[in-house]
Order: structure tokens, then sequence, then C-alpha cells
């Protein structure tokens, strides 16, 4: 087995390489949201969005009513979480 790899044929794997993977994201786009927006909001955004204090974005926290995540310092609560649970509150 000692076939020789020349130019062309990796040029020709790059194409078919970067063709496969343009295939992989078109299919992972195209089941995502039309929308672009976050999923997580930092603790500004909620506050502003709901115009709530920190102290009411805390609470939320700690009583576990809405998922969060801390990143580097900062903390993320997941918008379907709050838009439930504020969904709730209507009804």
């Amino acid at each position: 087995m000692n076939e020789i790899v020349t130019k062309e044929d990796l040029r020709q794997f790059g194409l078919l390489l970067v063709d496969k993977i343009q295939a992989v994201f078109k299919d992972k786009d195209s089941g995502r949201k039309e929308t672009l927006e976050p999923e997580w909001l930092k603790s500004k955004a909620v506050r502003k969005l709901l115009d709530i204090s920190a102290g009411s974005v805390q609470n939320l926290r700690t009583s576990q009513k809405v998922r969060f995540k801390k990143v580097l310092g900062s903390y993320y609560y997941n918008k379907e979480d709050l838009q439930k649970l504020f969904d709730d509150d209507k009804h």
C-alpha cells in the first residue's frame, strides 16, 4: 500500500470536507428558531424588562423560581422560565 497522495487529492478532500461541514450547519440552522432572541438574559436586562429591583431578581433566583447560570460573576436567567412565571401570574 504505497499510494502517493498528491496536492490535487488534498485539494479535493478539502473541498469535500468543507461541503460536508456546510451541510451540517445548514441542517442545524434549519431546526433553529426564526428569531435570534437570546435564550438567557443578564440580570440587568431582566430588571429592565420586568421593571423590578435587583433584590426581586435575586429573590427569583434564591427561591429557584427560574433557572439561572453564573458565568464569570454575572448571572444569566432563562427567558422561557421568566415568561412562564409571569404568564402564570396573569391566569
